[in-house]
């Protein structure tokens, strides 16, 4: 049985979402360090955008062996230096490190620009989409949603294979992230989830802490995340499913709450995994938006702290 109390309280949402795509493929070119959880791969990629921050660059890399296909993504860095000097379109080589719950990238180096005799040695990119009737569909004409203003009331199907909709949490904290279960680096949605786990244990340690709050992962990519794979995803998190689902609906209903966010995801070729971008909104015991938190530095401190302030708002 579907575990919401649907009684009084408050109405939180939150939405999570990066730029990643991931698919776990088999071989070689990566090494691991004995004794820890890292793994460090070396990648080689096209610089497209240094964020204006100096630290997080967006670049459309290779497939990385035994890890996740070619796409395009943000990478961070520890020292901005990494980045000092480089231009969009420069072609690079750097060592991707993976540890349990962080990952970024480091010696980063420039690569000669491709020439017609060294092309396939300097990068092997993917493709991108050509223009054909097969990359495109068709999509809502929504607003944007702004603070203050009430979310529609989506309708989604869980990870117990029931039917949910926003309108069953009205007058509950609801928080929801979106992720796709096949994503494994661990600042995009695994730390969107590792958030959500210390956010609900938070919450249900508070002796004096709302009771009527949910939270809920929703999942952009329905083709793959049916609900017995969100259900398997979701077996390592203690989800206490009177409090926490995973959720995914059609791509009718992905367009349109995730364009009134200003979220975007797309794919680099037809077929492919998605990249994305990443929001966390907060939506009040009205429905109303009250916080929108954007890429992955929030803390899981901050979110249980919106909750309990909007499962306050009467």
């Amino acid at each position: 049985m579907f575990g919401i109390n649907l009684g009084s309280g408050a109405l939180v949402a939150v939405l999570s979402f990066l730029v990643c795509g991931c698919e776990i493929k088999p071989t070689e070119k990566q090494s691991s360090v004995s004794n820890t959880n890292r793994q460090v791969f070396e990648v080689r990629g096209l610089l497209k955008e240094i964020k204006p921050n100096g630290r997080v660059a967006e670049i459309t890399h290779e497939e990385i062996p035994n890890y996740m296909a070619a796409m395009t993504m943000d990478f961070e860095v520890k020292d901005k230096r990494e980045l000092a000097g480089l231009m969009p379109g420069d072609a690079l080589l750097f060592r991707m490190v993976v540890t349990s719950d962080d990952g970024w990238i480091e010696n980063v180096r420039k690569l000669p620009p491709p020439t017609p005799t060294n092309a396939g040695q300097v990068l092997n990119l993917p493709t991108p989409s050509s223009t054909n009737a097969a990359t495109f569909r068709r999509a809502p004409i929504v607003e944007p949603l702004n603070i203050g203003e009430a979310i529609p009331d989506y309708k989604f199907t869980n990870h117990l294979g029931q039917p949910i909709s926003f309108a069953q949490y009205k007058g509950r904290a609801l928080a929801f992230t979106f992720i796709f279960t096949r994503c494994p680096f661990p600042t995009f949605c695994p730390r969107m989830f590792q958030h959500f786990q210390k956010t609900q244990s938070s919450l249900k340690s508070m002796a004096d802490g709302p009771k009527n709050w949910s939270l809920l992962g929703l999942s952009f990519d329905p083709e793959w995340d049916t609900p017995a794979r969100l259900a398997k995803y979701a077996t390592p998190y203690n989800l206490d499913t009177n409090h926490w689902q995973l959720a995914t609906s059609d791509m009718w209903n992905i367009d349109a709450i995730t364009e009134q966010f200003g979220m975007v995801f797309y794919r680099d070729t037809p077929g492919g995994l998605p990249n994305h971008t990443l929001r966390t909104v907060v939506i009040d015991t009205r429905g109303r938006v009250q916080k929108v938190f954007l890429g992955n530095e929030w803390t899981p401190d901050e979110l249980t702290a919106e909750i309990v302030t909007a499962a306050a708002v009467k």
